[in-house]
């Protein structure tokens, strides 16, 4: 909007992460000195002027009611200074990494997620712009103990940077791989802080789409009880009553037989990762995933797994029905979130289930000799993609088509194939 003053006029502009700068102007035909160049700006409200009331910092614009767009920077982007310590995390690809950063003034530390923005239509490097404006807005809408907080979004030529609250814990399971014993009654204590997590997601309507052990991180690890936190919406959507969604992606380990099926999609499959996610959190051992990609899909699709003895002999008989629920093929018999929360393993009816609880314990030893292996495989896969690709850019030969369905902006184990079909449930 622009106002009068007796000194000329004050700009303001609020970009499309809705985050506003401010600069005064001695007429409406000067160009502001102090709106610097660099992050995608619409014009807004522009008030006090004659005629259609269109203005863009010194140009008229031919269309009304069209949105101007300007780069310009945030302004307070250096106050944030970048520390020695970076991680970067597999998870997120090629195409976002993470670094700790700290505000200069206030001194707090966050995490600085950079995402690198897809340059043209015609270029698959980078993440596409409705992505990440996605990602962004569904961060703005929520707000949950259990779900990392985004405190402010900066933009620049290559970049969006979301400003996150900083979990420094690390992964849940590398912490539980480093205890000594774990019972069933502590590891529901972690069990019901993701399903915490998803009820708020879930009451918004808004479907996570890639939980698994990645994803799952803790705040601090000194502490008796580290608290939990959901990480990555990259894949994150909010679901419109009665619209019929489809699409494939996810992590191909942890989606649910919808999403390999191509089937209409809910609420329904955040609710089988968390059978999986359970599944290897009690034995270390994941229930789908194969020698290959496609294979891992095959034994989705064909509900391929057991409750082998060597990994669940000391597991108790809750805890498999708890997992037999969710990882339930048909969407509509699987447990919703609120019958997950109710059920005996996570809420004991008596006494005599809350004992079964604490006499049952994790094989731990089991459990890092397994999550080890697998963490082993997902690794030599992508190792084994990266020197394919190398290869191929060395012979200069563009990827088939079929790999290219399967390329992933996350990582090369993540489906991401961007097939949307929204449909009235009436028509």
């Amino acid at each position: 909007s622009l106002s009068h003053h007796p000194g000329g006029y004050t700009v303001w502009l609020k970009n499309v992460f809705k985050y506003w700068a401010g600069a005064t102007c001695p007429s409406t035909r000067h160009t502001c000195p102090t709106l610097p160049v660099a992050n995608d700006l619409q014009l807004l409200d522009v008030e006090g002027l004659q005629g259609d009331g269109t203005f863009r910092l010194g140009l008229e614009l031919r269309q009304p009611a069209r949105l101007a767009r300007w780069r310009i920077p945030p302004p307070n982007i250096n106050n944030l200074s970048a520390l020695h310590n970076q991680r970067t995390y597999p998870d997120l690809g090629q195409f976002a990494i993470v670094k700790r950063c700290k505000d200069k003034i206030v001194g707090i530390e966050y995490a600085a997620k950079f995402i690198k923005k897809r340059q043209s239509r015609a270029s698959r490097r980078g993440v596409k712009r409705e992505e990440i404006e996605r990602e962004v807005d569904i961060l703005q809408q929520i707000q949950h103990p259990n779900i990392v907080a985004l405190h402010d979004v900066f933009e620049n030529r290559t970049d969006v940077i979301l400003i996150l609250e900083l979990v420094s814990g690390g992964e849940l399971f590398d912490f539980l791989a480093q205890k000594e014993s774990l019972s069933e009654e502590e590891a529901t204590q972690f069990i019901k802080q993701i399903l915490d997590g998803v009820e708020y997601l879930h009451s918004k309507r808004i479907i996570h789409f890639d939980l698994k052990p990645e994803n799952i991180m803790l705040l601090d690890r000194n502490v008796p009880l580290p608290h939990i936190k959901l990480i990555d919406f990259g894949l994150a959507h909010k679901i419109e009553a009665g619209v019929e969604f489809k699409n494939i992606f996810g992590t191909p380990e942890f989606v649910a037989p919808e999403i390999v099926n191509y089937e209409p999609l809910g609420l329904e499959a955040d609710m089988w990762s968390i059978g999986v996610i359970t599944y290897i959190l009690l034995s270390g051992a994941s229930p789908f995933l194969g020698e290959s990609k496609q294979e891992t899909l095959g034994n989705v699709s064909a509900m391929n797994y057991n409750f082998d003895e060597e990994f669940f002999s000391n597991t108790s008989e809750l805890a498999k029905s708890f997992i037999s629920q969710l990882l339930e093929k048909d969407r509509r018999k699987r447990m919703s979130i609120q019958e997950a929360l109710n059920h005996p393993w996570i809420k004991p009816l008596n006494p005599r289930q809350a004992m079964v609880k604490r006499l049952s314990v994790v094989n731990l030893e089991n459990f890092r000799r397994q999550y080890a292996r697998r963490r082993w495989k997902l690794s030599f896969r992508i190792v084994a993609l990266c020197n394919h690709l190398t290869r191929i850019m060395k012979k200069g030969h563009k990827l088939p088509q079929s790999e290219r369905d399967c390329e992933s902006d996350q990582e090369e184990e993540t489906l991401r194939r961007p097939r949307t079909r929204k449909r009235s449930s009436t028509s």
